[in-house]
């Protein structure tokens, strides 16, 4: 089960390594300092479920294959957004090539393509790279929807 798996992440704060379950409820905190720690993991066709769309924060999804330029630039440009964001969301990584059936099931018509998971659901999708200014600004607008939405 995934839930037993784990990365290991260096804090942006005191640089101390952690490891960081592939899925759990809350968000990951440093167990040293005690502040937010990014999340960022792979994820599959058997395990998605778990560790995407049962998130307690909102899940960036990145769709990508090892053959595509495109997604060997966004790459670096998520983890960076995923450390601005720490505590705030999760990364997500997906290779359609090994996982065709969430690459049927999301529609995937290029890559990389990306989404915003809140509670299981798309919120926000966009295909092609850009820089990690505009895909944080995209991330943020995205979860500001979510959480205006979700209040009252």
């Amino acid at each position: 089960m995934s839930t037993m798996q784990a990365t290991t992440v260096s804090c942006p704060n005191c640089g101390r390594t952690n490891r960081v379950p592939v899925a759990a409820e809350g968000r990951p905190k440093c167990g040293h300092c005690k502040q937010p720690l990014p999340w960022m993991v792979d994820a599959g066709d058997d395990d998605f479920t778990e560790v995407a769309e049962q998130a307690d924060v909102p899940v960036v999804v990145d769709l990508w294959a090892t053959w595509c330029g495109p997604c060997r630039m966004v790459s670096p440009a998520l983890e960076k957004v995923a450390d601005d964001l720490a505590g705030t969301i999760k990364l997500v990584k997906v290779d359609i090539d090994k996982n065709p059936r969430l690459a049927r099931r999301f529609e995937v018509q290029a890559v990389p393509t990306l989404l915003v998971l809140d509670k299981g659901q798309t919120i926000a999708r966009q295909s092609g790279a850009a820089p990690a200014p505009a895909l944080r600004r995209w991330v943020e607008k995205s979860i500001e929807g979510r959480a205006t939405a979700g209040k009252g």
